[in-house]
C-alpha cells in the first residue's frame, strides 16, 4: 500500500478516476473540491501514487576537482577529520560542510586513518601522557626553516604551546642566540592571556648555561633565565638526552614541517603570512582530541570561566568578539 500525505486532498482512487476522465482540470478541480493545480497534475500523470521527495541529482558543495584534493590530502598528510574541514574550509571551499567531508572520504575509501597509517607491531610502545597542570605551563623549542630565496641565511622558529589549553605563540627570527630567546619570551609573555608559571625548555646555549659551567649546572646568569626571574617565571629544563619530555612542542613542530613542505615560498614574508595565518587557525579552528575535540581558544576560555584568577586579560576569539 502506497503512503499518503497527512494533508493530502486526493486518493489513490480519486487520483485514478481524474485520469479515467474526459472532463478538464478546472471542471475536475471543482467536482473534488481540489486546487487547480492538484487536478491538473494527477490528470497528467499515469501513476496514482506519489513520487519519491528524494531530489534526482544529489547536490555537493566540492567539485570533482575539489574531492580529489581532499582525498589527496588525506592520503599524504593522514590528518584527522576536524584538520581536514578546518584545511578544507580556509582553503579550498568555505562552504563544504563537516558531514560533506566525511562522506566524500568515505566514498574514497580514505574514512579511517589506521587502515592509512603503516602497521609495525614491533614499533609499538606505551603511551606516556603528561601530568595534568592548569594553563600557565608553557613548553618552548626552535625549529629550523628551509633558506628562502630573498634570504641570505635560514631563519628559526621560535614555538611556545601551553601544556593545558595547546594554545601556541610563535615568531620567526633570523637566529637561534640567547637574545632572540629573551626577546621571544617577552613577547609570549605579552601575548599570553594566562598568567605563565612556569617555563619547560631544552639545554640548548639559546636557553641555558647548564652545559657551558664548569659545574654542569645552570649558573642563573644565561640571559634567558635572567628574563625568567624579570618576569616571574620558573623555567625548568628538560633531563639530559630525553627530547621526548618537550614532545608537545615537538608534535607541533610536526605539523609545521607538513605545511612548509607542501608549499613553495617565493620570500620571506610570504612564509611569514602562512605561519600567521596558520597559527590563527589551529588556536581557534582546529579541534584538538585532548581537549576533548576543542580548539585551544574554546579550552582557554572554558578554563578563563572556571578560574579567572588564573588569567590576567580576556580571551577572545577570532573575530575579537565573546558569544
Amino acid at each position: 500500500m502506497s503512503k499518503i500525505h497527512p494533508q493530502a486532498r486526493t486518493t489513490p482512487r480519486v487520483r485514478a478516476e481524474m485520469q479515467a476522465s474526459n472532463l478538464s482540470a478546472y471542471a475536475l478541480a471543482k467536482l473534488y473540491n481540489t486546487t487547480l493545480a492538484t487536478a491538473t497534475k494527477w490528470k497528467s500523470r499515469s501513476e496514482a501514487h506519489d513520487l519519491s521527495h528524494c531530489p534526482h541529482n544529489l547536490q555537493t558543495t566540492l567539485t570533482p576537482a575539489q574531492e580529489f584534493i581532499v582525498v589527496e590530502l588525506r592520503r599524504l598528510l593522514l590528518l584527522p577529520l576536524d584538520d581536514m574541514v578546518a584545511i578544507t574550509h580556509e582553503f579550498i571551499n568555505t562552504k563544504a560542510s563537516r558531514s560533506g567531508i566525511h562522506r566524500c572520504l568515505v566514498r574514497h575509501g580514505v574514512s579511517n586513518l589506521k587502515d592509512l597509517t603503516p602497521k609495525d607491531e614491533s614499533d609499538k610502545k606505551p603511551v606516556k601522557t603528561f601530568k595534568d597542570y592548569e594553563p600557565g605551563y608553557l613548553h618552548i623549542d626552535i625549529k629550523y626553516l628551509p633558506k628562502m630565496p630573498d634570504e641570505e641565511s635560514r631563519s628559526y622558529l621560535f614555538v611556545a604551546i601551553d601544556r593545558a589549553t595547546r594554545w601556541v605563540f610563535m615568531a620567526i627570527y633570523p637566529d637561534q642566540t640567547e637574545v632572540s630567546s629573551a626577546d621571544f619570551l617577552r613577547k609570549v609573555h605579552h601575548a599570553c592571556p594566562v598568567h605563565i608559571q612556569t617555563i619547560l625548555t631544552d639545554n640548548g646555549t639559546q636557553f641555558t648555561d647548564r652545559f657551558t659551567s664548569k659545574e654542569k649546572v645552570p649558573t642563573g646568569k644565561h640571559v634567558f633565565d635572567r628574563q625568567c626571574v624579570l618576569l616571574k617565571i620558573e623555567h625548568r629544563l628538560i633531563p639530559p638526552r630525553h627530547p621526548q619530555t618537550n614532545g608537545m612542542v615537538e608534535r607541533f613542530n610536526g605539523r609545521i614541517s607538513e605545511v612548509v613542505q607542501q608549499t613553495r615560498f617565493a620570500s620571506l614574508a610570504e612564509l611569514k603570512a602562512t605561519m600567521s595565518n596558520y597559527l590563527k587557525i589551529y588556536n581557534h579552528h582546529i579541534p584538538q582530541k585532548a581537549l576533548g575535540h576543542k580548539a585551544p581558544i574554546q579550552a582557554m576560555k572554558e578554563w578563563q570561566k572556571n578560574k579567572p584568577e588564573l588569567f590576567k586579560k580576556r580571551v577572545y576569539n577570532l573575530s575579537g568578539l565573546d558569544r
